[in-house]
């Protein structure tokens, strides 16, 4: 999605951990490694958009990871939202900043692949899941993606 605001935009990030790793992919842009997600539509909430975002980018059904029981899931025409783990603000460049919601994430089948009506353009070398020791090592991966990531495996582990 095109940016909403020429100053902010609000966006969603996703760690997915399966079997005790991560996925990360390459920023198509900055070519960095980094979760996945993206812009947050008009039309939908961050929980919404992070589980769109992931299936748009790498083709995989996720259950965001929420450890809050909730007494009431309703108050009349108020409905819960999934709260992300962390949020941030962070500048995209001399005029532009995003504030991300940051969710964690599972899903069964840990098998990556792009939807073919897509825009995005994933292949094999642009995506990986990564060992909590592989993350440390990793190159062209800002401070921050490590330790989301290494608190996503610690806090979901193999589940």
């Amino acid at each position: 999605m095109p940016h909403i605001h020429e100053k902010i935009d609000f966006c969603s990030e996703v760690f997915i951990v399966n079997e005790g790793k991560i996925l990360l992919r390459k920023h198509d842009k900055f070519r960095v490694w980094m979760s996945i997600g993206g812009h947050i539509e008009l039309d939908e909430d961050p929980a919404e958009a992070a589980v769109r975002e992931v299936k748009e980018e790498v083709g995989l059904d996720v259950k965001l990871f929420d450890d809050y029981e909730p007494k009431i899931e309703t108050l009349g025409d108020t409905n819960r939202v999934v709260a992300p783990r962390f949020i941030n603000r962070h500048r995209i460049n001399e005029t532009h900043e995003h504030i991300a919601m940051v969710y964690f994430a599972t899903t069964e089948n840990p098998n990556v692949f792009v939807l073919q009506n897509s825009h995005e353009t994933v292949n094999e070398e642009e995506w990986n899941w990564f060992t909590k020791e592989e993350v440390e090592v990793l190159e062209n991966c800002p401070k921050n993606v490590k330790q989301y990531a290494r608190v996503a495996i610690d806090e979901i582990g193999n589940n």
